[in-house]
């Protein structure tokens, strides 16, 4: 299926599920800005705290279309749910491993043209393709640099977080949460790979992104035109999370995969970013927090899928990492972004 009509399809089911009783939580409401460029439509905790099929629904690290316009949620303790597109409900749940069969920390997901699961784990960290049932195909090479040290020189449960196809396919990009040992605070590494034939990935361009102060980066979506929307999100105890989402264009940005340590060189290009919203300016539609929050529609917000576009405007749909913990909530958040 072409990904236009997988587009298509979701945005119908999506846009169907407006439908919903007012006495539901998932209720649609009028758009409501958060920036200009920035409008919620809505958001549902409908599976908040829920199980499928003796599986805990929840620790959701990411999203992904898939060829049959349903919705693929990753949860970061090695489980791949399908979701019913209109009503969120899961519909299947795929159990993964790596090739020892242990568990992973999943994080970054891409669902390619043929169907295959191209999943990150930061604990390496790593990037393998899975079938459809979970069976291991391949793994990508990753620079030593971006180890986890003492083997490279990335911080433990900082490294691959997001991951991206971009436009025309060939091009796999997965960004790293946290900067790297040598480098400044705050300048984290985006790697690319490059498609060979058989559907192989070799390592391709590295760049360099600079986050806001102690943010990082869980998340990133190329768009249509081959920029990224990116998301930078932290948390202060007693105060609650920070969630901005970022448009950025990596084109004309420094290959950095020869530079050693990035410290601020006059001639090293970052990817320029541009913001389109902080999140605590969204309007909070009746949302509560378990948790204090500076905005209580706002939690750990980690996982992002666009699920439609029209002219100069794409359709964004975002969801919260609960980590399995009573204080903290699974959501879901429909954006409207203009680009």
């Amino acid at each position: 299926m072409r990904l236009r009509t997988v587009l298509t399809t979701v945005t119908a089911c999506l846009a169907a599920a407006t439908s919903l009783s007012a006495a539901d939580p998932a209720v649609a409401r009028e758009n409501q800005a958060c920036s200009p460029s920035v409008t919620i439509d809505r958001f549902s905790d409908a599976l908040d705290k829920t199980t499928y099929d003796g599986t805990f629904v929840g620790n959701f690290s990411a999203l992904a279309l898939d060829r049959d316009g349903q919705l693929a949620a990753l949860s970061d303790r090695s489980s791949l749910f399908t979701l019913n597109a209109k009503t969120l409900q899961p519909t299947g749940v795929t159990a993964l491993a790596d090739d020892n069969g242990s568990a992973l920390d999943s994080e970054g997901l891409v669902i390619d043209w043929d169907g295959t699961r191209l999943i990150t784990s930061e604990t390496e960290p790593s990037i393998r393709r899975y079938s459809p049932d979970g069976t291991i195909l391949d793994r990508l090479p990753v620079p030593a640099s971006l180890q986890v040290a003492p083997a490279g020189r990335a911080a433990a449960n900082g490294t691959f977080e997001g991951l991206t196809l971009l436009p025309g396919g060939h091009t796999l990009l997965a960004s790293m949460e946290y900067a790297l040992s040598g480098d400044s605070t705050g300048i984290v590494r985006f790697q690319t790979w490059e498609r060979t034939k058989g559907d192989h990935f070799r390592l391709g361009a590295q760049y360099a992104y600079r986050t806001d102060t102690g943010l990082g980066v869980p998340e990133v979506q190329a768009t249509p035109d081959g920029r990224l929307l990116v998301l930078e999100r932290g948390f202060t105890s007693g105060v609650g999370n920070t969630v901005r989402l970022y448009l950025a264009d990596p084109r004309h940005a420094t290959d950095t995969g020869r530079i050693e340590n990035l410290t601020g060189q006059s001639d090293v290009h970052l990817i320029k970013k541009t913001l389109l919203t902080d999140m605590v300016t969204c309007p909070s539609l009746g949302a509560t927090a378990k948790q204090p929050q500076p905005n209580p529609l706002l939690d750990n917000i980690e996982g992002m899928v666009i699920t439609g576009r029209t002219k100069g405007r794409l359709d964004v749909l975002l969801v919260s990492d609960d980590n399995q913990n009573a204080v903290q909530t699974t959501r879901f958040y429909y954006l409207r972004v203009r680009i």
